[in-house]
């Protein structure tokens, strides 16, 4: 199975909990939000902090890290765009009345979503909005992006998905600000959302413990994945299966064309607050405090990755380096070189990427116990 290896590097330089981590697209920088109030850039090559970003009036929330650009989003109803190389604050985003919960850069276009229950496109060199998404009923938790030519020409513009506490996702046609369809089906809340990469049939979890299959142009409810037993709090969805990570403490997966479950990964001691698929080995983040590594194929536990206090919020892979973020507000390097390669040859094509969510973590699980 494999002990708890030591860290490769702690990073405590926020004085607060980590709410998210990303990663850049060329792999050569992460950036972390936090409860302090600021974001901070790191380097992938050693673990330094290499600039702090600061300028939110209250916590952040989300962030997300281009090539030339930071992202964060913040509970002071503020996003904020930043350069990578000399931490300034280049562009305030100003229009939210209630927290901004999550953000997404596509196509030249920043997305938002927030507790103030509508999404709004921005342009993201204007910092003006262009668009808001008016309609549901209770907080935007989480949203995905179907961009040309993924959509039909119908859609022109792109397609914004949005996940809510009222229970639905709505689809939104970008171009317009018009809802497309409302997917109506869950009884709880909409905590994560996942797309396919053709951007026709989106994944939701809900606290109502299920995982639901969309077709968002007609807006039919395709599948009902039934088997967890609390909610299910991130979804990852690659080589055709779909991940679910749940308070239930396990990880289901489940083929994403049939809803069949074929694998459960359990030893968790809490929630599953984060996912994360690479090269064969499934990574997870719990709120025990403890990352761990599955063998993807077969399900078997191979790594336990011991030394934080509390919940594992976000995830990232680099290389032959774990990255865990924490609501102890460290940031953990892990060396996971070692780790048994596959059963079996991993399918060649990827589905898509993660756009999970996090918030309603804290009210699906139990008090947070130290490790």
């Amino acid at each position: 199975m494999g002990g708890g290896g030591s860290a490769l590097r702690v990073c405590a330089d926020h004085r607060g909990g980590i709410n998210w981590l990303s990663l850049s697209p060329d792999g050569q920088r992460l950036l972390t939000g936090s409860e302090d109030g600021t974001a901070r850039l790191w380097s992938t090559a050693d673990g330094t902090c290499c600039a702090l970003l600061q300028g939110h009036e209250s916590y952040v929330t989300f962030c997300q890290l281009e090539d030339e650009a930071a992202f964060t989003c913040s509970a002071d109803c503020t996003i904020r765009k930043w350069d990578v190389l000399t931490g300034q604050c280049l562009q305030v985003f100003r229009g939210h009345t209630s927290i901004v919960n999550r953000i997404l850069v596509a196509d030249n276009q920043l997305f938002s979503g927030s507790y103030d229950r509508t999404a709004r496109a921005w342009s993201v060199d204007r910092g003006q909005v262009a668009r808001e998404f008016r309609g549901h009923r209770n907080c935007v938790l989480t949203l995905a992006y179907a961009g040309a030519p993924c959509v039909e020409e119908a859609v022109a513009g792109g397609l914004l998905v949005t996940g809510s506490t009222d229970g639905t996702a709505k689809v939104w046609q970008v171009a317009s600000g018009c809802c497309h369809q409302t997917l109506r089906g869950h009884t709880g809340a909409v905590l994560c959302l996942v797309l396919d990469t053709p951007g026709r049939t989106a994944f939701t979890g809900s606290t109502d413990a299920t995982v639901r299959a969309w077709d968002i142009l007609s807006g039919q409810q395709l599948l009902v994945f039934r088997e967890h037993q609390g909610s299910v709090i991130c979804l990852e969805l690659v080589n055709q299966h779909v991940y679910s990570g749940s308070a239930d403490r396990t990880v289901k997966c489940w083929l994403a064309d049939t809803g069949e479950r074929v694998r459960t990964f359990t030893a968790h001691r809490h929630s599953v607050s984060a996912l994360k698929y690479h090269a064969g080995t499934l990574f997870t983040g719990s709120g025990d405090a403890r990352a761990r590594a599955f063998d993807a194929q077969s399900g078997a536990l191979r790594r336990v990755f011991r030394g934080h206090a509390f919940v594992i919020n976000c995830i990232q892979v680099h290389g032959q380096v774990l990255y865990t973020a924490s609501h102890d507000g460290a940031l953990r390097l892990w060396d996971v070189r070692g780790l048994p390669p596959p059963r079996a040859a991993a399918p060649k094509r990827s589905l898509s990427r993660l756009f999970s969510n996090k918030v309603g973590c804290a009210a699906a699980a139990a008090p947070l116990q130290p490790a």
